[in-house]
């Protein structure tokens, strides 16, 4: 077996040269399927700024009438509409607005509901790619284990914050009742499928970064908590 040595945390690994690869295919569709889910989202905002002049001359019309229970009523819809492509979610920091709301909008379409309470600085001591693979891998995830669920049973929480310099994530999904494990730094399923590839790549980010992950499953419920020391200067 070709295996890659690799230092993380002051400790040597040997990673199959196999594995490595598969991570790093992994991580780059990852970046491939999120850079698309962004460029939706934004041809969404653009479709609907076309579409301004049009709404403005409608609401000039029935201003003309004196219809103002049009006005409002037609407002009413263009504001739930503008719903579906305005950013939904602000945290402080553009790269996590941008995956949040990429992913939000993702786990919407799919029947998801996410309860995100996130404040983050506008500057991190970390890359922006860090940030992503974290976060992405975490949504996916999430959202891969809650499709297979009751469309009552769909929920994600997110909350991230500071805890001093350090930087604090956890994230809640349900499952489907097949026991988790941790496998190394992967965690697999009885049921089978590659779920932990994600989590492993999540690892290998937190420990370059010299941080702390904790996954645990139990009572049909997934959590992983990440902290991220010296986040701030």
């Amino acid at each position: 077996m070709v295996c890659v040595r690799k230092r993380t945390g002051g400790i040597d690994m040997k990673i199959p040269r196999k594995t490595d690869r598969k991570i790093e295919a992994y991580q780059q569709e990852l970046i491939k399927t999120h850079f698309a889910e962004v460029d939706n989202m934004y041809r969404k905002m653009r479709g609907w700024r076309h579409d301004y002049r049009n709404h403005i001359q409608v609401l000039k019309a029935y201003a003309d009438k004196g219809d103002l229970q049009a006005i409002t009523d037609y407002l009413k819809e263009l504001e739930a509409d503008l719903c579906t492509v305005d950013t939904v979610f602000k945290t402080g920091n553009p790269m996590t607005d941008t995956i949040l709301n990429s992913k939000i909008s993702l786990a919407n379409d799919r029947g998801i509901r996410v309860e995100a309470d996130a404040h983050i600085p506008a500057l991190l001591n970390f890359s922006a790619v860090d940030l992503c693979t974290i976060l992405g891998n975490l949504f996916d995830n999430a959202i891969e284990a809650s499709v297979a669920l009751p469309p009552e049973q769909r929920v994600i929480r997110v909350y991230m914050d500071m805890r001093g310099v350090q930087l604090y994530i956890s994230f809640l999904n349900f499952t489907g009742g097949g026991k988790l494990k941790k496998v190394g730094n992967m965690i697999k399923s009885s049921k089978g499928g590659d779920h932990g590839l994600g989590l492993g790549r999540i690892d290998s980010v937190v420990k370059k970064l010299g941080g702390y992950l904790s996954v645990n499953s139990e009572d049909g419920a997934f959590t992983t908590e990440i902290l991220l020391p010296e986040a701030l200067s």
